[in-house]
């Protein structure tokens, strides 16, 4: 059990306090209600560069990194097509001074054309790295257009095409943070050895004169429900053909998304399951394969991919997925397969909650997701599921024609 105090300020700022007085240390955890899916679709990659250039400097403090170094602290970020997080962790007696450095850069980013083209060259310089010169960097890129027709959850985080980036204007920059790095639309998450009589006071004095800014309220279309099986096939330069395979499940609030997830460990939660045991140790078709999916507040894409061993054909890899793939669909797990996956989210789960820079993050999600306390609460959701219930949503999601299939050729 995470016990949290939560209290809003009058610019709508969402703030949660959790206690944990054995470490010596605090963690402040700011999240935006803002990620990639936010995006216009010709301007894509913004959430991402964002991410860069909240570092490059605020309106009162032209070095974030420094400061917080001389006080102990360390940080980082991420972006997703969901959201923007914001997290540093310092000694508890330094916490006023992660307060200073994250409300200047609330208040309001340098911007800067010097720092706009500084990190528009390093997220350019990442795209080009990971993306289009890396064997298999674009497999995503293909696979989430080929998968959504309409969300615009097909685009990755770093963007659609380089393009959107090279050209980003000072304006739409701007544009982009007034609109969505507000108070209104942020959580802040203090945890450690913090009280929460004196996270009010930091909270007031810092974040409270910061202007709330407008709700964001999200319009975004809705994916259709898949009819028909899609399939595409590339060639490139790459050392093996590759095999990735998709279906569309329930978002992250649904009981399906809990089903889905221990469907993923069956099938591909690590040596000891279905997907490896048959296809790389026993029938040497891959010389690996993975079963995921990305845990998206929409719906999401449950994932098998693998490196095909050399000379193995596609068609038959393919078919001895899709032989694995129907098992699941016409016979009931047992209930040892079962437990043995529901004891592998336990851990999980709790060596997650281990860290108290994981309980941060984790209380500023489920509270983005609308409620903080579901964080209590997800244990008891995958206790209840049932072998009846994995072989039902078994059969709904692996539909033939809810599937999306990339088949990648090596040209070698």
């Amino acid at each position: 059990m995470i016990h949290y105090n939560r209290f809003v300020l009058d610019n709508g700022l969402r703030v949660l306090v959790h206690e944990d007085h054995s470490t010596p240390m605090a963690v402040v955890n700011i999240m935006y209600d803002v990620g990639a899916k936010d995006e216009d679709p010709n301007k894509t990659g913004f959430a991402h560069l964002f991410e860069h250039l909240m570092f490059g400097g605020s309106i009162n403090i032209p070095d974030y990194d420094e400061p917080l170094q001389r006080a102990g602290g360390e940080n980082n970020a991420y972006t997703t097509n969901d959201l923007t997080n914001y997290y540093c962790q310092l000694p508890a007696q330094n916490l006023e001074t992660a307060f200073w450095l994250e409300s200047d850069r609330m208040l309001s980013l340098a911007f800067s054309e010097k720092s706009l083209e500084v990190q528009r060259k390093v997220v350019c310089e990442e795209f080009k790295e990971h993306y289009i010169n890396k064997p298999y960097g674009d497999a995503w890129h293909k696979m989430r257009a080929l998968a959504y027709q309409q969300h615009p959850y097909r685009w990755m985080t770093i963007g659609k095409e380089l393009k959107h980036v090279e050209d980003a204007k000072i304006e739409d920059v701007k544009h982009f943070f007034f609109k969505h790095y507000r108070p209104i639309n942020a959580i802040l998450v203090v945890a450690g050895n913090v009280k929460t009589e004196e996270v009010k006071t930091l909270a007031e004095k810092w974040f409270g004169s910061i202007e709330s800014g407008e709700k964001y309220n999200r319009n975004i279309p809705s994916e259709p429900k898949q009819t028909a099986a899609r399939l595409l096939e590339v060639t490139a330069d790459v050392p093996l053909d590759a095999l990735y395979k998709t279906w569309h499940i329930d978002s992250r609030l649904e009981k399906g998304y809990y089903v889905a997830d221990l469907i993923s460990e069956v099938l591909g939660g690590g040596t000891s399951s279905r997907l490896y045991q048959v296809l790389v140790k026993e029938k040497q078709l891959f010389s690996n394969i993975e079963c995921y999916h990305f845990g998206t507040v929409d719906k999401g894409l449950f994932t098998i991919e693998g490196k095909l061993v050399k000379g193995v054909k596609m068609q038959d890899a393919e078919d001895a997925v899709n032989e694995i793939v129907s098992k699941i669909q016409s016979e009931l797990i047992s209930d040892i397969e079962l437990q043995k996956v529901k004891n592998k989210t336990e851990s999980v789960i709790a060596f997650e909650d281990m860290s108290v820079m994981n309980r941060a993050n984790s209380l500023a999600f489920y509270e983005l997701l609308g409620d903080a306390d579901l964080m209590n609460k997800e244990l008891l959701k995958y206790q209840e599921i049932t072998s009846e219930e994995i072989l039902e949503y078994s059969k709904q999601i692996f539909d033939p024609n809810n599937s999306n299939t990339l088949h990648y050729y090596s040209k070698n």
